[in-house]
């Protein structure tokens, strides 16, 4: 009976974590569910969108332009130095380029925003949650799904994308100062062996990415705000949760975009 308890135990807790994986999924769905129920559906909360879009977007400007300057500062030495081993330091412009345009940009600008935006998303709903601001609004007959999360989840879609080409652009510029002026690359050769290796589609596919990540940020920060419990405390492991999860989700979601958009673009 010993030998028999002693293996039942590690069975009995993977499938506590099978069942509870499953029934967090289940409701996830259905979170998804009524976002594309409610978004066609009017009311339509065109200033929540905007207040939201600021926030997510422009709020988010200074450390999106601060990380891809020098992200693509520090690329361009690292790409230098190691091209420069086999006499191909001209490359530097198109590798730091392509890299920036088809992961860096939107990857970094994705976490970036999941650790800001995301956090803040969670907080503020699971705050609303606790101190029953949520019961509050579906007792003046608004429903809160649509008040909260319909606008955060679209201005975050939206936002992302163009947050990921700010950051793009200013990398750009940081790997084009750092190589020209710092590592003496002739503008010319900069210039043409970029134009060279990079074409319309690799802007494409890391815009698509923008998108995906920016609407799984959202999706993932409102539906952790909503599912905080117990005061305070759920608050806190609302927020953590709502930021792991999105970092966790866009690294996983970026292999299967990139393995998918790579046949198609």
């Amino acid at each position: 009976m010993k030998r028999l308890k002693k293996v039942a135990k590690p069975i009995e807790h993977i499938g506590d974590v099978v069942l509870s994986t499953l029934k967090e999924m289940g409701k996830m769905t259905k979170f998804l569910y009524l976002f594309f129920y409610w978004v066609t559906k009017p009311p339509y909360r065109t200033a929540l969108f905007f207040e939201q879009l600021y926030f997510i977007g422009n709020k988010s400007l200074f450390i999106i332009i601060l990380s891809g300057l020098f992200t693509g500062m520090v690329m361009a030495y690292q790409t230098y130095f190691g091209f420069k081993m086999i006499s191909v330091d001209s490359l530097v412009g198109p590798v730091v380029a392509l890299t920036m345009a088809k992961e860096l940009a939107p990857v970094l600008s994705g976490l970036i925003v999941s650790g800001r935006a995301g956090a803040a998303m969670a907080a503020q709903i699971g705050t609303m949650k606790v101190t029953e601001q949520v019961d509050a609004l579906e007792v003046m007959g608004i429903d809160s799904f649509q008040y909260l999360a319909v606008p955060r989840i679209i201005a975050g879609t939206i936002s992302l994308p163009m947050l990921s080409i700010i950051f793009q652009l200013v990398g750009n510029t940081g790997s084009w100062f750092v190589g020209t002026k710092a590592l003496m690359i002739d503008d010319a050769m900069y210039y043409s062996k970029l134009s060279d290796f990079m074409f319309i589609e690799d802007l494409y596919q890391g815009i698509i990415k923008s998108f995906f990540f920016g609407f799984l940020i959202s999706l993932l920060g409102t539906y952790f705000g909503f599912s905080v419990t117990k005061g305070a405390e759920g608050v806190g492991k609302g927020t953590n949760l709502a930021v792991v999860w999105g970092m966790i989700t866009i690294l996983i979601s970026d292999y299967f975009l990139t393995s998918i958009l790579i046949r198609i673009l």
